[in-house]
């Protein structure tokens, strides 16, 4: 499902603002009644469109003050040693997303940590503890600039 029609994306747009909206609420706001706003909201999870339906949360309020960029390089770019670091990232609480990326370094990690200490814990406890990490480099987000749902842009 690679085309959709401006209801389409107004129904995704509406629910990337708030997920929580009555679908009464949604119909009203792309204009389209509830029954065939309801068939493609169906019709977009059905495609994978959309994925699920969460909350946003805020990190400060619940301890987690401070987000690290971390960018790794490993030893090696084996098959093996790509899926053992992946996998080992998974079980880390504290990593909410991992790239695998092209240029000077192997992945770009985002880490949500209390504060520096906590940061040095979870370096010595659980980082530095992956085989087969070579270097890191490590940044402290000073203050998030743009933080933005996806474009739902017409594409040709």
């Amino acid at each position: 499902m690679n085309t959709f029609d401006k209801f389409d994306r107004a129904i995704l747009a509406a629910l990337q603002r708030d997920a929580r909206m009555s679908l009464n609420e949604l119909s009203k706001t792309v204009g389209l009644t509830s029954s065939p706003c309801w068939a493609r909201i169906k019709r977009l999870e059905e495609a994978g469109v959309i994925e699920g339906y969460t909350v946003r949360l805020n990190a400060e309020k619940l301890g987690l003050g401070d987000t690290v960029i971390v960018q790794v390089t490993l030893d090696s770019h084996s098959d093996e040693a790509l899926f053992a670091f992946g996998r080992a990232l998974a079980d880390i609480p504290e990593v909410l997303d991992a790239y695998l990326v092209s240029g000077d370094y192997d992945y770009i990690i985002r880490i949500a940590v209390e504060n520096t200490r906590d940061y040095e814990r979870l370096l010595r406890e659980r980082l530095y503890k992956i085989p087969g990490i070579r270097h890191s480099k490590s940044s402290f987000v000073l203050r998030c600039l743009k933080n933005s749902p996806l474009p739902l842009l017409p594409r040709s």
